[in-house]
């Protein structure tokens, strides 16, 4: 009798033979490993989540709870207290806007780089190894371009700078500008402006703490800039080495029954994101790099520094292209008119083989975005925060175009 007691207690206790696997499982990914240097500890990692489950018994217990009547002083106060909440973060939104525009700026880098990443990954080389990798060639490719564009683009500044009144005034005595001149009176309009923005500047008296508070200002700019480089560049290499925790977690905090669903779309989200950002990077590189050859052959003045203009306001969707090959044109144009159209012709060609041979091309795997979209989302991203909003507004506009087109159309046509 005693065997059989012991018996059935010794099997209440024994787990099911996939529990035991499960658990066996669990304990082996979250055993520290042995230090190989003596007296070593393991530093402590911070793991994905484990996929667990309600028990089935905790499901049982729920019962449905009778509504209770609502107490309107309880009602006010939590409306009160959320709407305090909420311009609370309002508050602190509008005033840490250069760190949520460096976090924001870090993660697509990350979702940028991941698919190469991945590619890593699938030859065999673990994630943190592929991330060091990648960030090791893309900084020596940055350094042997920088060691030969910077000194260029410092010498064709200081050039531009000396030499911008006398290109101005072979501008002003050319045959182009004297012929707009009769016809529209542009030089008598830009004297008038000029000698009443001198009376103003000369009768001021605030002049020098004008200068004075402008040069500090920019001082600060500059450092602000340069902290900023550097959070963003060790926040992207931290979002690229944990991306797969972050999303683990992400969907570990939605309830269970959604859990399958949220993941997929949330790999779909990452993975159009990841693909456009580093889709629109090769689509500028490329921009760029026709540019700078069209500006040699025609020898327009300044080529290297007015590719790092084009390569930056390449990244811009939509109105990135057309505003380089603008800005290009008007400098060609005090070098002479036949540049300026030569330079303008090719490159506003190339704009129209890029849209509708190279980039649909480069950017199979990313969301297509219509056109009106893209335009309504670059305004709107511009206006609200900038150069960077422009940056972000077509993945977030695909982001939500994935979300109605995955959760909101087919629950309206199941209703």
């Amino acid at each position: 009798m005693a065997d059989k007691t012991s018996g059935s207690k010794l099997k209440r206790w024994v787990l099911p033979r996939h529990q035991k696997r499960a658990s066996t499982e669990t304990e082996r990914s979250f055993r520290p490993s042995i230090p190989s240097i003596p007296w070593a500890q393991p530093r402590p990692r911070f793991e994905p989540p484990s996929t667990g489950t309600v028990a089935e018994s905790t499901q049982e217990e729920r019962k449905e709870q009778p509504v209770s009547v609502v107490n309107p002083v309880l009602v006010g106060f939590m409306f009160t207290t959320g709407v305090g909440l909420a311009l609370l973060g309002w508050w602190a939104m509008t005033n840490v806007g250069a760190l949520a525009g460096w976090v924001v700026g870090a993660l697509f880098i990350a979702l940028g780089l991941d698919p190469a990443v991945r590619r890593l990954e699938k030859l065999g080389m673990p994630r943190i190894a592929g991330v060091i990798s990648l960030f090791a060639l893309i900084t020596l490719a940055l350094t042997g371009l920088l060691s030969y564009v910077i000194p260029q683009i410092a010498n064709q500044t200081v050039q531009l700078v000396n030499g911008f009144p006398g290109m101005f005034e072979d501008f002003l005595i050319s045959d182009f500008f004297i012929t707009i001149d009769n016809q529209f009176e542009v030089r008598s309009w830009v004297d008038n402006e000029v000698q009443a923005g001198f009376t103003e500047l000369t009768g001021n008296t605030n002049v020098v703490s004008g200068f004075l508070n402008n040069l500090v200002n920019a001082g600060s700019t500059v450092a602000t800039i340069i902290t900023g480089t550097l959070i963003v560049l060790f926040l992207s290499l931290y979002f690229l080495s944990s991306l797969p925790v972050m999303k683990a977690w992400f969907v570990r905090l939605t309830p269970a029954s959604r859990r399958e669903r949220v993941a997929a779309l949330t790999e779909k989200i990452t993975a159009s994101v990841g693909y456009y950002v580093m889709g629109q990077a090769i689509v500028a590189v490329c921009n760029a790099t026709f540019a700078l050859i069209v500006m040699l052959i025609v020898d327009a003045p300044f080529p290297q520094l007015l590719t790092l203009f084009v390569v930056i306001l390449a990244f811009i969707p939509l109105v990135g292209g057309v505003s380089a090959g603008i800005l290009v044109s008007l400098i060609c144009l005090m070098n002479s008119w036949q540049t300026a159209v030569i330079f303008a012709i090719c490159y506003f060609i190339y704009l129209q083989i890029e849209a509708y041979f190279i980039s649909p091309r480069i950017m199979s795997k990313a969301v297509a975005v219509p056109g009106g979209v893209a335009i309504i989302a670059v305004a709107a991203g511009g206006a609200l925060w900038g150069v960077l909003g422009a940056l972000i507004a077509i993945p977030i506009a695909a982001s939500l175009l994935i979300l109605v087109k995955e959760v909101l159309v087919p629950r309206q046509d199941a209703a």
